[in-house]
């Protein structure tokens, strides 16, 4: 074997990202999404965001409108239903018993329905009257840069952007030939009755909110609309403009109090702020700049043009809609509909699925740093989460409402999901990801353990034994089987609550084996042994021991100990990959007519681990060209009008998007066993395949390239030291390793030696 080690100094992070000697060119296309003109509709429109302020560009009639959004803009009224002290889930388990389960929907169930509130709302729309500028000629939004541009053919430019880390937004029209101003549009609080069906998917009037009129305050060159909501909350919009021979530049912002008393800037405040910026050009560069940093943190290169493009819009939208110190991504995060009514299912927090997807491709994506935001909510309202748990499921653990408003409280509705008694054990996941993936010894201790030891705290005080003295739920669910029918609940375990209890006992003994907390360890280890086998037969997985997966399902709940949790893997013999290939064999055979989007997204990753490359870009291919709009919104039902599914409605949720992106990472790297896998899940015809900086657990950030269907070069940058164990992705051991002290081959498997900041090339 032919080897040549070299020691190389310690270098900075991301460096291997600007070596021009690097074997691969610049991998960022410069892609951008381009139509001849501006969308008709909200919903197609061009995003823009920054996870607090967001903005869809479109035409509405004869105007250029703006609408614009804010993430924590909230009708945050109580549901007057959700009364624990009396109806708890001990009551909910009697009246399953004694088969009055009408009591129940009644109670919690049609509430959510019913009512218009809490809810996500929209905040207002700017308008300009286009009409006279005459012809689009294109419309583009740049992903480099996050800017959008509409050019006319009479030679009138916009640019405009959300700035990337300030609450801002600005516009400048450059060659105009006619007079131009900005008005703002209200939303239809008080206005007339929208056209169309009320119902939690369409949205309800936002009239039923019976908020008072606001006011809009105009000058010369600005606009104040100041919006009073329930009790004290309040929001402003301002915008403010300066005219110069032909050109327009003005920016805009939202403010939010939730109270009168509460001391934060107001948006004409916060552009007052930021105009010596706006003045200099420092607002622009410094947006770029996050951007440019953004885009640093990994990128891929794949044959096929349509997977490629639409990866690059989920994450661009990600870097939109995701940030430290914002709030976590909603259905659809600072895009809310504006059309007159709330957004499809109040633009809240579901929990079980919707949060959970849309944060998948944080992970290996190499994007941790938005993903904080999600952990830092979920941290804030740990006191809101116990206080729900101990009312409702009388357990001194943690469980979080599957439907929940910004500040973490339940929000009713089917209550199997809505108050589910595993949701926050999924939720667990993205603590326990968090830890393997940038090795965070301080989060460790003191948020990943201590959630997940919390979860094993709720499960074991809320399981009881059956018959055969296993452990299991008072009454378990398999989101969203049997919708919310007395059915939706089950005598025995479900698979999806089974992965998930297994999962927190597993992951809280090896979390507390890691902190040197052996008796800790023991327990969890022990209780995680007390619950059943999955129900299983010759379909493979089932939902539960009673019901076998046998017609078309959107969620693929009874397969989570497959994917995400990674329970039964390839990895662990024969035995499990024959259940594995059954289940997704069953799943292909019962077909896909009452799948949704996030349908496809999910089997796009369920089937990389099964390593079926060709069946992963299928299912992703299939997302990409018939479950989303021009804009690259993912909007549940099929769009393509070639029967890919029944369901061809369209509200736009974010989700689908984000699972797409995992899926494309899923097929590029894998190290979810402990060992790495490059292209693990390709299919054969892609020669031509090349990644930069993809994490992987342990802190591993890994470039590598494919060249006419052999891989030729790995670079491995260690964060924290340590050892990685990489399956050999080359034909040969005769390789030319440089920058580790020591490695030794375990079968295929390379095992390497590394110290914190160290680079690792391979040949």
């Amino acid at each position: 074997m032919k080897i040549k080690l070299i020691l190389i100094a310690l270098l900075l992070l991301g460096s291997c990202t600007t070596d021009k000697t690097s074997p691969w060119n610049k991998m960022l296309p410069e892609y951008e999404l381009k139509f001849p003109a501006l969308a008709r509709t909200w919903d197609e429109g061009i995003p823009l965001g920054n996870a607090t302020i967001g903005a869809l560009i479109w035409q509405n009639e004869d105007a250029l409108r703006f609408s614009l959004d804010r993430a924590d803009l909230w009708d945050l009224r109580p549901m007057a239903n959700l009364d624990f002290e009396n109806y708890d889930f001990k009551w909910v388990l009697e009246q399953w018993h004694k088969n009055t389960y009408e009591k129940v929907q009644q109670k919690y169930d049609a509430p959510y329905d019913n009512l218009p509130a809490p809810s996500k709302i929209p905040a207002a729309a700017l308008e300009f009257n286009s009409k006279k500028l005459g012809e689009i000629a294109s419309v583009t939004l740049s992903l480099k840069n996050a800017l959008c541009t509409v050019k006319w053919k009479n030679g009138t430019q916009l640019t405009t952007f959300v700035h990337a880390t300030e609450p801002i937004g600005w516009y400048r029209f450059e060659n105009l030939t006619q007079e131009l101003s900005p008005v703002i549009i209200a939303p239809s609080y008080v206005s007339i009755k929208t056209a169309g069906p009320e119902d939690p998917v369409t949205g309800k009037d936002l009239r039923r909110l019976e908020y008072p009129g606001g006011k809009i305050i105009s000058t010369k060159n600005s606009h104040t609309y100041v919006q009073k909501g329930w009790n004290d909350f309040s929001y402003e919009v301002h915008t403010e403009w300066i005219k110069e021979g032909t050109t327009l530049e003005g920016s805009w912002s939202i403010s939010s109090k939730k109270t009168e008393t509460e001391v934060t800037a107001t948006a004409k405040e916060t552009i007052a702020a930021n105009s010596a910026l706006n003045d200099k050009g420092n607002l622009l560069a410094s947006h770029k700049k996050w951007w440019t940093s953004f885009w640093s943190k990994s990128s891929i290169s794949i044959p096929d043009t349509i997977l490629q493009n639409q990866w690059y819009m989920e994450m661009y939208k990600l870097g939109a809609a995701a940030r430290k110190g914002a709030p976590p991504i909603s259905l659809q995060s600072v895009w809310t509909a504006d059309n007159g009514k709330l957004p499809p299912w109040k633009g809240d927090f579901h929990h079980d699925l919707n949060t959970q997807l849309s944060y998948w491709p944080t992970y290996s994506g190499n994007h941790l740093d938005l993903e904080e935001g999600f952990i830092d909510w979920l941290e804030k309202y740990k006191p809101t989460f116990k206080k729900y748990t101990a009312e409702y499921y009388n357990t001194t653990g943690i469980n979080v409402p599957g439907v929940s408003t910004l500040t973490g409280d339940p929000m009713g509705g089917w209550i199997q999901y809505a108050f589910g008694p595993t949701v926050s054990a999924w939720l667990g996941q993205h603590y326990y990801l968090h830890w393997r993936y940038s090795m965070d010894r301080d989060f460790l201790t003191n948020k990943a353990y201590p959630w997940i030891k919390d979860v094993a705290i709720h499960l074991d005080e809320l399981s009881v034994l059956d018959a055969n003295g296993k452990r299991k739920l008072p009454l378990s669910s398999s989101p969203e089987i049997h919708n919310n029918a007395r059915n939706a609940w089950f005598d025995s375990m479900s698979n999806f609550d089974l992965a998930l209890v297994r999962w927190t006992f597993e992951k809280a003994s090896e979390l507390a084996s890691e902190l040197g907390k052996k008796d800790e360890a023991e327990k969890w280890k022990k209780i995680g042994l007390e619950w059943p086998d999955y129900a299983v037969n010759e379909d493979g997985l089932m939902f539960t021991a009673d019901l076998p997966f046998n017609s078309s399902h959107r969620h693929f709940s009874h397969l989570m100990a497959i994917h995400p949790l990674g329970l039964l893997d390839y990895s662990n013999g024969k035995q499990q990959q024959q259940i594995i290939d059954k289940t997704i064999a069953n799943l292909d055979k019962t077909g896909s007519s009452q799948w949704v989007g996030y349908s496809f997204s999910w089997l796009g990753n369920l089937k990389a681990r099964a390593f079926d490359g060709e069946g992963a870009a299928k299912a992703l291919k299939d997302f990409a060209t018939s479950f989303v709009l021009p804009n690259s919104f993912h909007v549940n039902g099929d769009q393509s009008g070639t029967g890919k599914s029944n369901f061809t409605y369209r509200p736009f949720t974010l989700e689908g998007n984000f699972a797409f992106a995992a899926g494309i990472q899923e097929m590029l790297i894998q190290s979810h066993t402990g060992i790495v896998k490059l292209f693990p899940a390709i299919p054969k015809n892609w020669k031509e395949v090349s990644f930069q900086q993809l994490r992987t657990e342990g802190a591993f950030l890994i470039s590598a390239k494919k060249e006419k269907g052999s891989t030729t070069f790995v670079q491995i940058l260690s964060e924290k030291g340590g050892t990685i164990k990489l399956e050999n992705p080359f034909t040969t051991k005769e390789l030319e390793i440089n920058g580790s002290e020591s490695y030794t081959w375990n079968d295929g498997v390379l095992e390497i030696v590394t110290k914190p900041k160290a680079i690792i090339t391979i040949h």
